[in-house]
C-alpha cells in the first residue's frame, strides 16, 4: 500500500490550522509557503478536505482556510478518506477463476485467504488511524520536537499568515 504525498500534506496543514483562532483563516498560498510545497498541488487537497467538512474555505480578499471542526474531532483516517477516497487499498479480481485450473464459482462464495488476509489488515490500519486526531498528533509534535525558539518562530509566522 502506498499513501500519497498528499495525505501527509493535509496532515500537516490541518495541524497549522489547529492553531489558528477562532474567527480567522490562512491563506493556502501561506499554507504552501509553510512546508514549502507547490502551491496548485495543495490548493488540489484543500478542496478535498473542504468537500469532506475537514476545512472551510473563506472566499475573497480575507479568504483563505480554517478547520471546520475542532482538531479534536478529526481522525486521521478522515484525512486519508479525504485525500485518497474511501475505496479499500486492497481489490480482489478473483483471478482464482482464471486460467487453466479455476476455482468453480461454488468455491468462491466466499473471500479467499488472500482477500481475507488483506481486508482485515485494511480493517486494522483504519481503525487504528480512526482513534488518532490531529490534536493528538500536534501534542506529539510540540512535545518531541517544539523548543522555546520554533514556538515563538510558530507563533510570529502564524500572527502574519492570519486573515
Amino acid at each position: 500500500m502506498r499513501i500519497s504525498d498528499g495525505v501527509e500534506w493535509a496532515i500537516h496543514v490541518c495541524g497549522v490550522l489547529a492553531a489558528v483562532p477562532e474567527g480567522r483563516s490562512v491563506p493556502g498560498a501561506k499554507l504552501a509557503e509553510f512546508h514549502e510545497l507547490p502551491p496548485a498541488y495543495l490548493a488540489k487537497h484543500l478542496q478535498a478536505l473542504s468537500r469532506a467538512g475537514i476545512v472551510t474555505a473563506d472566499r475573497g480578499v480575507k479568504g483563505g482556510y480554517r478547520l471546520g471542526r475542532a482538531a479534536a474531532k478529526i481522525s486521521l483516517l478522515d484525512i486519508v478518506l479525504a485525500i485518497e477516497g474511501p475505496q479499500p487499498a486492497f481489490r480482489c479480481t478473483e483471478i482464482r477463476q482464471r486460467g487453466p485450473c479455476p476455482t468453480p464459482p461454488w468455491a468462491c462464495r466466499k473471500a479467499c485467504p488472500i482477500a481475507r488476509a488483506f481486508l482485515a489488515a485494511e480493517d486494522a490500519w483504519r481503525q487504528s488511524l480512526a482513534g488518532v486526531t490531529v490534536a493528538d498528533m500536534n501534542a506529539a509534535a510540540v512535545a518531541e520536537s517544539f523548543d522555546d525558539k520554533r514556538r515563538r518562530e510558530f507563533r510570529a509566522w502564524l500572527a502574519g499568515a492570519l486573515q
